[in-house]
């Protein structure tokens, strides 16, 4: 009887595992070459959730990468200067985004850090990230909970990784210009779940 138990529990923790979310990758292309995003629905879920919504339902074919972060563009008095490359939607000013503004989840709730190569959510206040993000050039802490690029001290929610393709990543922040802006953004030609 206890070894029918044990063999029981055995099997249940490995349908269990067999049904938990798998790592989702996601393919964009660009003008400068392509790159790899990997996300986890387990580690950020509603960050991840957003993130694939948009993916799936064509809001990023077009997207732009429109805000080059470098530390050359930054005020000579900016504290706790960042360096990463801005990209999504960037709708107008008073166009709302197709779907609402999301859940923050912090850092220090998912455990994930601004490394090189994370992807994360643009945002104002905390729960008004929805179809903005970007992607850390050089490892970022100010961006993590308790970081002080943010002022209210929640930092960025951080919700993937570029696994490969990095380097083309960093040929787009190479066109940094002296404003953070650009005047022509660079869109991408697809962006699509593999």
């Amino acid at each position: 009887m206890k070894r029918r138990t044990v063999l029981t529990l055995a099997c249940a923790g490995a349908i269990g595992r067999a049904f938990a979310a798998t790592p989702v990758r996601v393919r964009v292309e660009t003008e400068f070459g392509n790159f790899v995003i990997q996300v986890d629905p387990d580690v950020a879920p509603v960050t991840v959730a957003n993130f694939l919504r948009y993916v799936d339902e064509g809001y990023l074919e077009d997207a732009l990468f429109y805000r080059l972060v470098s530390l050359a563009n930054q005020p000579a008095n900016t504290p706790h200067k960042i360096q990463v490359v801005q990209w999504g939607m960037r709708l107008p000013d008073g166009v709302p985004p197709p779907f609402p503004a999301i859940k923050h989840e912090t850092t220090r709730d998912t455990g994930l850090k601004h490394k090189d190569g994370t992807v994360s959510m643009a945002r104002a206040a905390p729960g008004t990230a929805a179809g903005e993000f970007f992607i850390c050039i050089g490892d970022q802490p100010e961006l993590d909970f308790g970081g002080r690029r943010h002022p209210d001290g929640q930092g960025f929610a951080a919700f993937g990784q570029v696994v490969e393709g990095m380097d083309v990543v960093r040929k787009i922040h190479a066109q940094a210009k002296p404003q953070q802006f650009l005047e022509e953004p660079y869109q991408a030609k697809s962006v699509k779940r593999l």
